[in-house]
């Protein structure tokens, strides 16, 4: 990076800083608390042992390409947006909340509240099975394995195939279009209990469809 560009992103990073922080007067008071940790490198908060009461809607909402809004307006700050994204929880009535020890906060997410973005494989696992891991748009690192299975859906009017990874709890991360072609490339017919099914091995198997279902698939492709 050349001394005009570092000063271009230096000069980004100050504007985006200056818009995020002009948002905290209209903040509830203990997401300003957490804004302005923003950049602190801690753990993950223990949202799932704060049952505090719910506190209403908040105009905040996780766009499907991975966008953070705050009224209306964009969130720049990276730092900020996983900050926001360490304190979000999925409950059973399928609504995403901020939480904090002291409130709970339903925001909109339009599709899932992550995203996958970048894939590899450990090819070191000792069972050799080149477990694949995951990356999403907060920087979480995410095995596939169990815990944090696969799950596919087509897509409305378009029934093309998207796939989501569990992070946490039940938050997902939409696996990105560019990255779902690396996916399916991996995809292979299953063995076993999974014979006669069209999937990816990650230690675990994972189907996408039966084999007569990728047929169809192919047909209408």
């Amino acid at each position: 990076m050349n001394d005009k560009q570092h000063q271009q992103r230096t000069q980004r990073g100050a504007t985006s800083h200056g818009e995020d922080e002009a948002l905290l007067p209209t903040m509830p008071a203990s997401l300003s608390a957490l804004m302005e940790r923003a950049g602190d490198n801690r753990a993950l908060p223990p949202v799932e042992t704060w049952h505090p009461e719910f506190c209403g809607d908040i105009d905040m909402r996780i766009a499907s390409d991975g966008t953070w809004f705050y009224q209306g307006t964009p969130i720049l700050r990276d730092a900020l947006v996983r900050l926001f994204a360490s304190v979000l929880r999925r409950e059973e009535d399928g609504q995403t909340y901020l939480v904090t020890p002291v409130e709970k906060l339903r925001i909109t997410v339009d599709d899932a509240p992550f995203l996958a973005v970048e894939m590899a494989a450990e090819a070191d696992m000792p069972d050799h099975s080149g477990r694949l891991v995951f990356r999403t748009n907060v920087d979480d690192l995410v095995p596939l394995d169990a815990d944090h299975p696969l799950r596919f859906a087509l897509e409305d009017g378009t029934h093309g195939l998207k796939a989501y990874l569990r992070v946490r709890g039940g938050l997902e991360a939409l696996v990105t279009r560019a990255l779902m072609f690396d996916l399916v490339a991996l995809a292979e017919e299953g063995t076993g209990d999974t014979c006669g099914h069209f999937g990816i091995r990650s230690g675990d198997a994972f189907p996408i469809c039966s084999m007569e279902e990728l047929a169809m698939l192919e047909g209408m492709a």
